[in-house]
């Protein structure tokens, strides 16, 4: 028969509750970087909700943007665009070729480089999750005003562009 273990004073008593998001390390006090690293992740997941009966994620989303944007991109000049990897982005394409989202067409002067455009069915889908992604965007930037928001927009511009260049 076992002995009952014995729990030391040090086993029972509570460590400190981690704060909520916006308090003490999270909060003000907290390193920029995390809180960027917070803030994204707030609104990775927002979107997933938003998206997800339309059968769209964030990276999905973030391929279809970047076609409209900028059609006939390679899969590798969409994965750079999107943060995404190659192979992220091959499995991506592929499902939203799949789906009639998008379609293919082989570049006029490297045959083997695939060129992808969104089909009508994409620009639709698109439509739709934009607008869904315009409502966030309104979340996001409640309670700045306009000069406010161009502020944060040219300092997170500014950030990635500093820090890419290393």
């Amino acid at each position: 028969m076992r002995k009952p273990r014995r729990i030391t004073k040090s086993q029972t008593e509570r460590t400190q509750v981690p704060p909520a998001p916006g308090e003490g390390k999270r909060g003000e006090e907290g390193y920029l970087g995390y809180l960027l690293r917070q803030a994204q992740a707030a609104v990775r997941l927002s979107m997933e909700r938003s998206l997800a009966d339309l059968g769209v994620t964030p990276p999905q989303f973030a391929v279809l943007t970047m076609l409209k944007a900028y059609p006939g991109l390679s899969g590798a000049e969409v994965a750079r665009l999107t943060f995404l990897t190659p192979q992220t982005v091959g499995v991506i394409i592929s499902n939203l070729e799949r789906d009639g989202a998008i379609g293919k067409t082989p570049h006029p002067v490297h045959g083997r480089i695939l060129q992808w455009t969104l089909t009508a069915r994409g620009k639709t889908l698109l439509k739709t999750c934009r607008e869904r992604v315009v409502a966030l965007e309104q979340r996001l930037a409640a309670g700045l005003d306009a000069k406010a928001e161009i502020t944060v927009r040219r300092w997170l511009a500014r950030i990635a562009t500093e820090l890419q260049q290393g």
